[in-house]
């Protein structure tokens, strides 16, 4: 699989608590009618994280199924055990999934060296039938991978790239100027997509590519005109409406854009509680000036 590109890590709908399938599948019509690349299922923005085993197959069935072989998709199947992330990723595989997302185990936080974290992604490289894509998430999980483990695994020929939501671009550029040629760098939020970019990043999956995904799409596209002073302004208008959905409001943040834009968001699955009503009106305001921006560009 060529990683390339700008992909959604979509959300997942809910309705009553369960997943929202005929919901899914309009929000698939427009991504999958959009600029982007591809599709992530089972992201943090698809609170993989809240889900049953069971749940997460028949989602990822479904999005490929969906799909139809309009656009790649990649599934995130890390697990806190070796063996059912390895299970999860190779029937991702049966269902048509062209990479796995993994990320770390991170509950047992004292035990998470570096040793363990390598072995961890060795043995699921080893053992499945696609490529690996690390994920390197410490917001959530409380650890980094560190750009000296990230270059010893990128030797490896099954993992073909990360995903680098932690935003430190010195750490983005070391990882791209000493991995493996070919190993892909993907910038894990819209806030810092130019910048990786810029210095070698081949594309991103970000939050805000669900609701934006023309204008993700598009700092790449420029990008590889060599338009950058143009790339850096597209980026520049992001930078509010992508922290609106990401480290301010997060899912709920997320889904109440959707909401607005005419995409189905619904409640997160809780303990996740929906954004309030001052809350979302702060919200549609952001959208409707991000909008604005983008008209007048």
């Amino acid at each position: 699989m060529n990683l390339r590109g700008i992909y959604a890590p979509i959300a997942t709908p809910f309705l009553d608590d369960e997943i929202a399938y005929d919901e899914l599948a309009k929000n698939m019509e427009l991504w999958l009618g959009s600029k982007l690349t591809g599709i992530v299922v089972l992201g943090s923005n698809g609170e993989f994280v809240v889900q049953s085993v069971e749940e997460k197959k028949e989602l990822i069935k479904t999005v490929c199924k969906l799909a139809q072989g309009k656009k790649p998709v990649i599934a995130g199947t890390g697990c806190e055990s070796t063996k059912e992330t390895i299970l999860l990723s190779n029937y991702a595989a049966e269902m048509g999934v062209g990479a796995a997302l993994v990320l770390s185990p991170n509950y047992y936080k004292r035990a998470m060296t570096e040793d363990l974290i390598r072995a961890f992604y060795q043995e699921v490289a080893d053992a499945s039938s696609i490529p690996i894509i690390l994920y390197n998430m410490p917001a959530n999980t409380g650890i980094n991978l560190s750009a000296k483990l990230v270059v010893e695994l990128s030797a490896h020929p099954n993992i073909i790239g990360i995903k680098d939501s932690g935003g430190n671009i010195t750490q983005i550029a070391e990882i791209i100027a000493s991995a493996t040629a070919g190993f892909a760098v993907f910038a894990g939020s819209a806030g810092f997509l130019y910048p990786s970019l810029a210095l070698g990043a081949t594309g991103g999956t970000m939050a805000l590519a669900n609701i934006l995904p023309n204008e993700c799409a598009s700092i790449l596209e420029l990008v590889e005109l060599g338009k950058h002073k143009e790339a850096c302004a597209v980026q520049l208008k992001l930078l509010e409406i992508n922290q609106a959905v990401t480290s301010r409001w997060g899912v709920a943040g997320l889904k109440a854009a959707m909401d607005f834009l005419g995409l189905y968001g619904g409640p997160p699955r809780k303990p996740l509680l929906p954004l309030g009503t001052t809350e979302k009106k702060i919200l549609e305001n952001i959208i409707t000036k991000a909008k604005e921006d983008f008209k007048t560009r």
